[in-house]
């Protein structure tokens, strides 16, 4: 049979060309992608940046460390503690000292990203005085790069200052050096500092007051140690989700295209069985093909993807989502992972379909009707209902056991595969009267459509699969994200009653002086809060970071609406907490012991409990719980009869040019709304890239499969008085019929994914609103079937090229 196999593949080579290239497409991307995680295993490690010349940096203690029976537990303070003065007094005594400070710096024309330090730290980098010289004076100010030159005057949220010299870039941060004595003045805490003395003796003098960095461990100080980490975890989460939907598709695309041809070949195998080939002879030949066509598209794959992985590190390390270190190494088990998942899932696609073969009778050559009398399988009905009550099963557990965890990005790309492949299995069972209702119109264009389509369910299947998995994905993926962040941003606005919030520039606070001024605003209530953290300790072994607030309770319930589950926010003093219903204890009344934000441990009351909500919903303490915190958020109220365009006039010229900005409560919601992130964008857009290629795949190779092999039946109509044009016509409206079909079935797959995110949020008493993205959905419908006429109309012109009598004379 391995003869007849090859004669097959020989003769039929346009029906395993689709299975061929999504196969070989399929194996490329898991061989890109598992190069690409294979390289982002594990980061170098980064040498120092801002202080590669500095002998000995101390840091303030930075980490919470917990003791439990299993070990410490480890977690980053908020607010990490400054070097204390009496340290830096004995520091002082064994060698020169210099501070260190960073703090954002905002300039009209200046890069976003810029940040200020004192000039004395310049040397530790070190930076290079390209031109100019040092900063003198407090309006002085020295620039990294040469986006500024000298003389230049820069208009900053610190002020105006003069641009007196540049320094060459060293590429990792856009600086601005001010005079020691200025940058003391904009950032008075001290986290770090330097000394020049001799490492030993600065360990004795320091003790367990804070960290001693010295060699390699110098880069701790540097800003944001851990983004080569956290890139890195991107990186994996994105080339895992693609690798995943790779293989998921490339499953379905090769089933499909194998099932479609053993049905299309139904009475050549009737022929060989006529012949005397067995049943075991048969399938033996669909696996034999598919054998074939899969170690040839398995090892095209792993060539086309050994190209492809420097060009994909090159594009995530150019567009900012992967560190400038990455690069593709020299690993082999991605090969042999790719090559034998491609392998498999040839083998596996082909598998139901041998089996459909080797029941294939020998009075099926007799046949004359094309129409099937089986709407689907028992295979694919026993499949399609157990992964759709798995499905359901599924769901039900998460929505009684932890509804938060279907708010997770992993849960809400992975959960709805198994409801989108259930629904592509079971699409026959719906797909005949959905068509009829597609083509309930009068007339003998959508009748033919109407009676064509009932008649081929197999290959209205085949063509209804792809389009029905790609909108699926493409509303249940982008449809997660939009509801999310609905309900996120309607929290946002149910929660807050203020008439204005006042916020500094980013990355600082108010000082005691602006918050007097204020609060002076006549016809106003203020509510300053500042940003905080909490750790718990749950089950005795997991520290838990809860992102706070710090409010005074009087003004918060004056400013704000709190969702309360359990209590009142007056309740709210030093010795108490409000807490949500995350937390492992999460009673009014308890006494919880906590760390604050810079890890000072409290046993405090439970005030109140908020509802879990979206995540949002997190933990408050008052001003004195937050040592270390700055304001960096007031809520203004406004009193009987004030003025709101008086009152926000006031608030401004309170606030002072350049020290933040006064945004009203419909302005703060539309600033706060929730945006994806960019990784998390990039990745649902390159999953849904890959949907949509192998879509197109699958329905280009489907139309060609089912056009050509229907060129008796358009050369039938030409005879009944047909025209060439109604013949091309009644091709095109079957398959936008078919497309429709399969989208209409994908947007109600998607519904209902995303209803179970509804309801998890029901749960969790956050906001309830589905959003379907329409502008995606219809996007990808319009190339879906752009691709299927078009993939429909070429054959179909090229079989209409004959005069009509000749192919019904040649297939009679």
């Amino acid at each position: 049979m391995l003869s007849v196999a090859l004669r097959t593949l020989r003769t039929r080579w346009a029906t395993f060309t689709g299975s061929f290239v999504a196969l070989s497409l399929g194996v490329a991307l898991l061989t890109v992608t598992g190069l690409a995680l294979a390289s982002s295993a594990t980061a170098p490690e980064r040498d120092p940046e801002r202080f590669a010349a500095a002998p000995v940096v101390v840091k303030g203690q930075d980490t919470l460390r917990v003791p439990t029976p299993i070990g410490a537990r480890e977690s980053s303070l908020a607010h990490p503690r400054p070097v204390p003065a009496t340290t830096v007094a004995r520091l002082r005594k064994l060698g020169p000292v210099v501070e260190d400070r960073a703090f954002p710096v905002r300039a009209e024309r200046g890069p976003a990203d810029m940040v200020g330090h004192p000039w004395s730290t310049a040397a530790f980098a070190p930076y290079d005085l390209a031109t100019g010289r040092a900063p003198r004076t407090a309006d002085e100010a020295v620039v990294t790069g040469d986006w500024a030159h000298p003389g230049q005057r820069l208009s900053t949220d610190r002020g105006t200052v003069r641009v007196v010299g540049t320094l060459t870039s060293r590429g990792f941060e856009n600086a601005v050096f001010f005079t020691d004595a200025r940058a003391a003045r904009l950032a008075p805490s001290v986290t770090q500092l330097v000394v020049e003395a001799d490492p030993a003796a600065v360990r004795a003098a320091v003790g367990d007051s804070a960290q001693v960095l010295t060699g390699t461990a110098r880069r701790l100080a540097d800003a944001d140690p851990g983004r080569d980490s956290e890139a890195l975890t991107a990186m994996n989460a994105l080339f895992g989700t693609a690798g995943g939907v790779t293989a998921f598709v490339s499953v379905f695309v090769v089933a499909s295209t194998f099932a479609f041809a053993v049905a299309q070949r139904r009475r050549e195998f009737a022929l060989l069985r006529t012949a005397g080939a067995t049943p075991g002879q048969i399938r033996r030949t669909v696996l034999a093909e598919a054998l074939a066509v899969g170690t040839l598209a398995s090892a095209t794959g792993c060539v086309l993807g050994s190209h492809g992985a420097p060009r994909l590190a090159a594009w995530v390390v150019g567009n900012g989502l992967a560190p400038a270190w990455f690069t593709i190494g020299d690993h082999t088990w991605p090969y042999h992972a790719a090559f034998w998942t491609g392998l498999l899932v040839a083998l596996c696609g082909a598998t139901a379909a041998s089996w459909r073969a080797g029941r294939t009778g020998p009075t099926e050559a007799l046949r004359e009707a094309a129409a099937e009398s089986v709407t689907i399988t028992r295979g694919r009905l026993l499949y399609g209902t157990a992964l759709l009550l798995t499905a359901a099963v599924t769901l039900g557990l998460s929505l009684a056991g932890d509804p938060a965890d279907l708010l997770h990005r992993k849960s809400y790309i992975s959960r709805p595969m198994l409801l989108i492949t259930a629904a592509a299995l079971l699409a026959p069972l719906v797909l005949r009267p959905l068509t009829r209702l597609l083509t309930w119109l009068p007339g003998a264009c959508a009748l033919l459509v109407r009676e064509n389509t009932a008649a081929g369910m197999r290959r209205t299947a085949a063509l209804a699969a792809p389009v029905l998995v790609t909108v699926a994905l493409a509303g249940s993926l982008l449809g997660a994200t939009a509801t999310l962040n609905r309900a996120k941003t309607t929290e946002t606005s149910e929660r807050t009653t203020a008439a204005f919030v006042v916020t500094p520039p980013a990355g600082t606070g108010f000082d005691a002086a602006a918050l007097r001024r204020l609060r002076a605003v006549p016809g106003t209530e203020t509510s300053p809060t500042s940003s905080t953290a909490v750790h718990v300790l749950e089950d005795g072994v997991a520290l838990v970071r809860s992102e706070a607030r710090a409010a005074a309770p009087g003004p918060l319930a004056a400013t704000t609406r709190l969702p309360l589950a359990a209590g009142a926010v007056n309740d709210l003093d030093d010795d108490s907490i409000i807490v949500n219903e995350e937390w492992q204890r999460h009673r009014v009344g308890d006494r919880v012991r906590v760390w604050l934000g810079d890890g000072t441990p409290r046993t405090l009351r439970i005030a109140a409990v908020m509802p879990t909500g979206t995540g949002d919903n997190g933990v408050y303490v008052t001003p004195r719980n937050a040592p270390g915190a700055t304001v960096d958020r007031v809520d203004v109220a406004l009193t009987a009869g004030a003025d709101p365009s008086t009152v926000a006039t006031a608030l401004r010229q309170a606030l002072g040019t350049g020290d933040g900005q006064v945004l009203t409560r419909a302005e703060w919601i539309r600033a706060t709304h929730p945006e994806t992130k960019r990784t998390t964008r990039l990745g649902l857009l390159l999953v849904l890239g890959i949907a949509l290629l192998y879509t197109g795949i699958s329905v280009a190779n489907t139309m060609v499969m089912a056009t050509s092999d229907r060129a008796r039946d358009l050369a039938a109509l030409r005879l009944a008085g047909a025209t060439r044009w109604q013949v091309l016509r009644l091709t095109g409206a079957e398959a936008l019929t078919v497309v429709a079909a399969g989208a209409l079935l994908g947007v109600l797959v998607a519904a209902v994914n995303l209803a179970g995110m509804a309801s998890a949020l029901a749960l969790l008493s956050a906001p309830v609103t589905i959003e379907l993205p329409w502008q995606a959905l219809g996007t990808t419908t319009a190339v879906c079937a752009l691709l299927a006429v078009t993939s429909a109309l070429i054959p179909a012109a090229l079989a209409l090229r004959h005069r009509p009598a000749q192919p019904a004379a040649v297939r009679a």
